[in-house]
């Protein structure tokens, strides 16, 4: 299954932090605070466990929705890179 991770925290340092635990377990980058990856259900309660040990009793907002390759295949979006930067995706 398909793990999306997105999240709204205020602090820069756990902010870091909770994208290092996401790149960790295979997930990647798909706006500055969200993720995406196939992961077991096993894995994403490690995920989660890990955030949140990492955001504690800090203000922070994190979700994960799991969805099927079929349902992320039907995805839409628009992407407009900024200029000057072709090829290059800004994290």
């Amino acid at each position: 299954m398909q793990t999306l991770v997105i999240y709204d925290v205020p602090s820069d340092k756990i902010r870091n932090k909770i994208a290092d635990v996401c790149l960790d377990y295979g997930l990647t980058r798909i706006q500055y605070s969200a993720f995406l990856g196939q992961t077991t259900e096993n894995r994403r309660e490690e995920i989660l466990g890990k955030i949140k040990r990492q955001l504690g009793n800090q203000e922070g907002n994190v979700q994960m929705f799991v969805m099927c390759d079929k349902d992320l295949g039907k995805r839409k979006g628009i992407v407009n890179e900024p200029k000057g930067n072709v090829g290059e995706r800004r994290k």
